[in-house]
């Protein structure tokens, strides 16, 4: 299969396509993506003026590079962290496990793309996100539905797509930071163009580093340890009139500890591994309760997960002539993790390679259309010493393939109505190669459509509707446990069918004079939802449900101008999840959420105020159910509380080239161990464990750091 992927890129040697959604323009989290914005001159640019390259259609927030300065959003997490339809759900108090849910979807439901290129593995999407560096991003689209995405079906929740700032001028960019608990953050961008403007480079650096927080001084902490490194080289090169080519390359690297807190329960991260004997203690807290001080050894309550990533594209775009394109890219992404979980060692390697060739046709004024196919082979392997002996544990080691045939027709019959018809056909095979698990668990063809409609009323209302169908292949642990697994009953696979949604989305907007608002509506069922069960003896199982599981969302979106420097914006959002969907999170997500944004803009001062509102839900819908002590009688809460978060920042423009700024997350320092309770817990058999989350770890955070632009 890699064979066939280089292959198909290296034969077409004058020059092949690789279709980049250029951008969208924005404002903030309340534009949609309706006016095109061209950042690149030359054959892509000339191809993505003329609408060839990109899908205008679909209902896209777009949070742009402005917006990211404005929030201090330096990863991923922190860009997408509530913005509609988006939530970032903290699944693990220790190790830091987060994922990216939309439309109300599992995080694995959720596919990020880098320049509408798949670099993400399967476990890519569990551990290192928060490593994900938005320097060097020009924005990033956000589009929800299954399906969203003609080259990710997979995408049942929706895509997020990481897109590259362009080289348009020599220049270059360092922000550097310092915070509350030990927070540093440096970033570096640079880019330069040749004197013909036929070739642009850009390189981009970023270190980011956070440190534990205790906020109740029990010396086991609520948030972990966070190291992060990234760089990133990319490369444009017009080979002719016709022809240009991209390049980039990416290495990351992540380090995550939690639980006893270094300097104070631990000495170090190595002593608390070094530290692991297999006999645990007969009580980890003063008292027996984790109210008490943490008197346990420091490997009991470790969880350390190491991560090294790195990941390429080759694109290649070829002008055939006036009416047709051709594309073609390759990209390959290599995602190893090393792991410690409470005395459960895990280490995996996983490897992605991804191919695609495409044509574009420009059949007249009003049609245009797009055929392709993509190849995908992907493998894992996974090894863990503390489970090798255990008779009920299945390895969740993978072998997975897709081929796909792909068409679009998109239609503008008339200036007030256009569409776009995708039809998608993938052959799919996804193996898991333990001994244990004999023959393919997974052997299917799957047809995905998807109808994307756009209608002007007239020029302030807008309606788009979108359906379409996605499936997605359950693979891993992380779809249940993040690896936290028992040592003596093991782990088994029941996966025997792609998971398959249906999705249909619509949404009404209105522009006027400054003022945009979006009302909007998404309605998803999954079959063969994945879900953690258990055998007769306790044994976890990844299986899957016999039941469709549904999930409803409803947002409003507004802003106006208040005056000529300040905006208003504010967000409603409405989260509706049948029994088998609440039953399927590991994590109680959100239900109701509301946010007021204001933000101040003149030529030397930008400030930027943000309040969001968490509404109240019911655990019990949830399956929570933990105690606070070791003898299972001091009941944890089972309502999560309304609860809300402060955040700002101010900028000064002190020189045409200098900003400095200041700001501050959770200002009101509200958290949910602070006010409620701690998020580790005791089950009824007296069971420790760290995930009993519902509301805000992390507490207040403030910063101050200056950027300088040469």
């Amino acid at each position: 299969m890699k064979f066939v992927l280089s292959l198909m890129a290296l034969s077409i040697s004058t020059a092949v396509a690789a279709a980049e959604t250029t951008g969208v323009a924005a404002a903030g989290t309340t534009a949609e993506a309706q006016v095109e914005r061209i950042s690149v001159s030359g054959v892509r640019g000339r191809l993505s003026q003329q609408g060839r390259l990109q899908d205008v259609l679909l209902k896209t927030e777009s949070l742009d590079a402005s917006f990211l300065q404005d929030k201090n959003a330096f990863n991923l997490t922190t860009a997408l962290q509530d913005e509609p339809g988006v939530r970032v759900s903290n699944e693990c108090s220790m190790c830091g496990a987060k994922r990216v849910m939309l439309n109300g979807m599992r995080g694995e439901h959720t596919t990020i793309l880098v320049d509408g290129l798949p670099v993400f593995t399967m476990l890519s999407g569990f551990y290192a996100l928060d490593a994900v560096a938005t320097a060097g991003l020009d924005r990033i689209d956000v589009a929800r539905g299954a399906g969203a995405s003609l080259l990710a079906p997979e995408a049942i929740g929706g895509t997020v797509n990481l897109v590259s700032k362009e080289a348009l001028e020599d220049s270059t960019m360092l922000d550097a930071s310092f915070g509350s608990k030990d927070l540093r953050t440096v970033q570096l961008h640079h880019s330069g163009i040749s004197d013909d403007d036929a070739t642009g480079w850009t390189f981009t650096g970023q270190h980011d580093s956070r440190d534990q927080y205790d906020e109740d001084d029990n010396g086991v902490s609520e948030t972990p340890y966070l190291r992060n490194n990234s760089l990133t080289a990319r490369l444009s090169h017009d080979l002719s009139e016709h022809t240009n080519t991209v390049f980039r390359v990416s290495t990351v690297s992540s380090e995550v500890f939690g639980g006893p807190v270094l300097g104070r329960t631990t000495q170090s991260i190595s002593a608390a591994l070094d530290g692991y004997d297999a006999e645990p203690s007969e009580q980890l807290f003063e008292g027996g309760t984790i109210r008490g001080r943490y008197i346990g050894k420091a490997w009991e309550t470790t969880e350390w997960v190491k991560t090294e990533r790195s990941e390429a594209y080759n694109k290649w775009l070829h002008e055939l002539n006036p009416d047709w394109s051709m594309e073609a890219a390759v990209s390959y992404a290599k995602h190893q993790q090393d792991s410690f979980y409470e005395g459960i060692d895990y280490a995996a390697n996983n490897d992605m390679v991804y191919g695609r060739l495409q044509f574009d046709q420009q059949v007249n004024d009003q049609i245009q259309m797009t055929y392709g196919l993509d190849l995908r082979d992907e493998q894992m392997r996974s090894d863990t010493d503390a489970l090798s002996a255990v008779p009920a544990f299945v390895s969740d080691s993978f072998d997975y393939q897709t081929q796909g045939f792909y068409s679009q027709l998109y239609w503008q019959p008339s200036d007030v109505l256009d569409l776009a018809l995708a039809l998608r056909y993938d052959q799919v095979e996804a193996d898991f190669t333990d001994p244990k698990k004999p023959g393919t668990e997974i052997d299917q063809q799957v047809l995905a459509p998807r109808l994307d409609i756009r209608y002007y009323h007239n020029e302030n209302w807008t309606s788009r509707w979108s359906a379409g169908r996605g499936y997605r292949a359950p693979l891993s642990f992380f779809e249940s446990e993040h690896g936290i697994l028992d040592a003596e009953k093991g782990f088994q696979i029941g996966v025997t069918e792609l998971e398959q949604s249906v999705s249909a989305n619509y949404a009404l907007s209105y522009e006027s004079d400054g003022i945009n608002a979006t009302l909007s509506h998404a309605y998803t069922s999954v079959k063969h939802l994945a879900s953690l069960e258990e055998t007769d003896d306790g044994t976890p199982v990844l299986s899957q449900l016999d039941d469709k599981a549904r999930v409803q969302t409803t947002d409003l979106v507004f802003s106006l101008p208040l005056t000529e420097q300040l905006r208003f914006s504010a967000t409603a959002e409405y989260f509706s999840y049948d029994d088998n969907f609440r039953q399927s999170y590991a994590i109680a997500p959100v239900e109701r959420r509301a946010s007021l944004d204001f933000d101040y803009h003149t030529d030397q001062l930008e400030v930027h105020l943000a309040w969001v509102w968490f509404g109240s839900r019911d655990l019990t819908r949830y399956s929570y159910q933990g105690y606070d002590d070791q003898a299972a009688l001091l009941l944890k809460p089972q309502r999560a509380p309304a609860y809300g978060q402060l955040d700002s920042k101010i900028q000064w423009q002190l020189q045409p080239d200098v900003q400095l700024y200041i700001g501050g997350t959770n200002l009101l320092n509200i958290t949910q161990t602070r006010k409620h309770s701690s998020p580790l817990m005791f089950d009824s058999s007296g069971g420790y464990d760290v995930a009993y989350i519902f509301g805000q770890l992390q507490g207040r955070s403030v910063y101050a750091g200056a950027r300088w632009t040469f």
